[in-house]
């Protein structure tokens, strides 16, 4: 019998149902009684990993599905980084579920950080009409934002996440352990969503970011452990709230509008996301005190709990702030022509602004 009381539970309600979101130690071992707790019982599974991610831990989650009953259908393995998000990848995973003969009742069980479980939940919402999910977050960007709320995507020449789908998964198993295995710079980049929902949302989150910067790149368990939990639970109820992106989620988006036009400059793999959200949330701020909505020490507020986290506040000096604005102007969130932004009109307030002019994009992006 396996006892869950190490772990802490978030579940995402919504119109349709829910799911939970499972967060703790040494969970991996774990996944087959955890799949039969959302009812997805041993039969036919798909694995989709990248390569880095698998050769750590894909061994142990096949041997456990294995002795617990589950068979692997497929297990298809990409190379890591944001180009690996193609309609290429994406037709290679539909072959393999095609050659594998996956019925609907088969889980597709994505492996590893953001890149991974995009494409992989991508595939599963449209290969015939929808397979069931589940989210296994390798990486603390993913853990806290990505592999919550059902968003998934592949990438398109014009932009990131152009063409995608909403396809919620039946579970998401988040295990700390994993976070240990990442390079220090990638725990770090996730900092940059954990950040996020305490600009936006939650002040008191936000000061316990600042006075705990030092567990928090050192990794330390229990330190990351309430970052995710808490991010999730923030996450959760905005998702609850709206589903669709159609009012409230917008606010996810705080630093994304510009962190995804440096993503779209550099060159996919040319900046980690969460660094590229950094940036943005710094710009964001910006903006906010030169529309007069945000008090002028914000800014710098964020600059700091940014650098204190070993995350970059600044436009890096090979963008030129006015290529900038037409990546801006590929951005999805854009309506009827007119620049939406999320500004924070306080630590842990904000609000979404679509009267953000094309100078004050560029001032905010200068050094």
């Amino acid at each position: 019998m396996v006892s869950w009381s190490d772990t802490r539970r978030v579940d995402v309600q919504l119109p349709g149902g829910r799911y939970p979101i499972l967060v703790g130690s040494d969970l991996l071992a774990r996944l087959p009684a955890a799949l039969e707790s959302v009812g997805l019982h041993p039969g036919p599974v798909a694995i989709v990993s990248d390569s880095a991610v698998a050769a750590i831990h894909g061994g142990a989650v096949e041997a456990a599905l294995v002795s617990a009953g589950f068979r692997i259908a497929t297990s298809t393995r990409f190379p890591p980084g944001e180009a690996t998000k193609s309609f290429d990848n994406l037709l290679a995973l539909f072959d393999a579920f095609a050659a594998a003969s996956l019925d609907r009742t088969a889980p597709v069980l994505a492996l590893g950080g953001g890149v991974i479980g995009d494409l992989s939940g991508f595939a599963a919402a449209t290969f015939k009409r929808g397979l069931p999910f589940v989210q296994i977050p390798t990486t603390l960007l993913a853990q806290v934002d990505s592999a919550v709320g059902g968003k998934v995507a592949v990438n398109h020449a014009a932009g990131k996440n152009l063409i995608g789908a909403f396809h919620q998964p039946r579970l998401v198993l988040a295990d700390i352990t994993t976070l240990g295995t990442l390079p220090p710079a990638e725990r770090i980049a996730g900092l940059a969503e954990v950040l996020k929902y305490g600009v936006l949302c939650d002040a008191e989150l936000f000061e316990w970011i600042t006075s705990h910067a030092g567990a928090l790149r050192a990794g330390e368990s229990s330190a990351l452990q309430h970052a995710v939990v808490r991010s999730c639970e923030i996450k959760s109820a905005v998702v609850a709230e709206d589903e669709r992106d159609l009012g409230r989620r917008a606010i996810l988006n705080l630093g994304h509008t510009v962190g995804h036009a440096i993503e779209n400059e550099l060159g996919y793999g040319g900046i980690r996301h969460g660094e590229a959200v950094a940036i943005g949330m710094v710009a964001a701020a910006r903006i906010g005190v030169a529309l007069g909505l945000t008090p002028a020490d914000v800014p710098d507020r964020i600059v700091a709990a940014a650098r204190s986290l070993g995350l970059p506040a600044s436009v890096p000096a090979s963008i030129d702030p006015a290529s900038l604005v037409a990546s801006i102007r590929q951005d999805k969130k854009i309506q009827a022509g007119r620049l939406r932004f999320i500004v924070p009109t306080a630590i842990g307030a904000v609000e979404v602004r679509d009267d953000v002019t094309e100078e004050q994009i560029v001032a905010a992006c200068g050094s």
